[in-house]
């Protein structure tokens, strides 16, 4: 039912009962309710039609305006993320193109001191993993669940998970439980981004030759693991400013109230997301 209904619906229902009401009354029931007795019924009769009808309705615009605020703040969201993310390309990304650029042009230049090689390769390095950092920024904060009902966002998931597996060629196991009615929109959108992101950290760093993702349902919540055998990590790492990938989930956990840990066991990481 559409909000423009239910406002309908909650002017009209007083009148009609009230129109019934008498109709049925002066038809049927003159002969056995004093019009004194009617007069005191009527209104007792519209509080109970308000008590049934009337507050269900009210719940209801209460729900939809609920989701649009939500549905809204999302959309502001991601209008924001897309805007830093054109933002990051037309800028930074460029700027470290072009310093790119520069220093091959310099190394190719500078002939005369062989003993500068390394350094510019270095720097050549340094340049260009900055420049693949921040592009994978840029491709985070545009991607985005496929859709909002259950199916497609879990489709987007395992989709996802699934294509890591496929482009790196690392067997993945899934094993995904958390029904969309335990999540936010926005935490849709941030969780489906950091699990990506820790998808893509153990294809930097771990060099794990086999990765495994759960997701079920907790008393309190839910929780995500993300677990693959690699080089170990600790939680340490969490907080080093060179991490970039596991800076950018233990932010959207902390703006979103979330638990994230980094714990080694039986050389295995696990990164585990926790709401609850």
């Amino acid at each position: 039912m559409s909000y423009k209904n239910i406002k309908i619906l909650i002017l009209i229902i007083p009148t009609l009962t009230i129109a019934v009401w008498e109709f049925v009354r002066h038809e049927y029931l003159l002969p056995y309710i004093s019009m004194e007795l009617g007069n005191w019924l009527a209104p007792v009769l519209v509080f109970l039609v308000s008590i049934t009808l009337l507050l269900k309705l009210f719940g209801r615009m209460e729900q939809l305006q609920a989701q649009l605020r939500e549905e809204q703040a999302a959309k502001a969201v991601l209008e924001e993320r897309e805007a830093l993310a054109r933002e990051l390309h037309d800028g930074i990304a460029q700027s470290l193109f072009l310093i790119s650029v520069k220093v091959e042009q310099l190394k190719a230049a500078d002939t005369c001191a062989p003993n500068t090689s390394p350094a510019y390769a270095g720097l050549h390095k340094v340049t260009q993993e900055l420049n693949a950092y921040v592009r994978q920024a840029i491709s985070s904060l545009r991607a985005q669940p496929k859709g909002e009902s259950a199916a497609g966002w879990e489709d987007a998931i395992f989709h996802l998970i699934s294509q890591f597996g496929q482009e790196h060629g690392i067997p993945v196991t899934i094993d995904w439980n958390i029904p969309e009615a335990s999540l936010s929109i926005k935490e849709k959108v941030e969780l489906y981004s950091s699990v990506r992101e820790g998808l893509l950290n153990i294809s930097k760093h771990a060099g794990a030759s086999q990765v495994s993702v759960q997701g079920c349902t907790t008393p309190g919540g839910w929780q995500v693991s993300i677990k693959d055998n690699g080089q170990g990590l600790d939680e340490e790492q969490l907080n080093d400013p060179n991490r970039f990938g596991l800076r950018i989930i233990r932010e959207r956990a902390e703006a979103l109230g979330w638990k994230l840990s980094l714990s080694r066991s039986e050389k295995h990481t696990i990164l585990r997301i926790q709401k609850g």
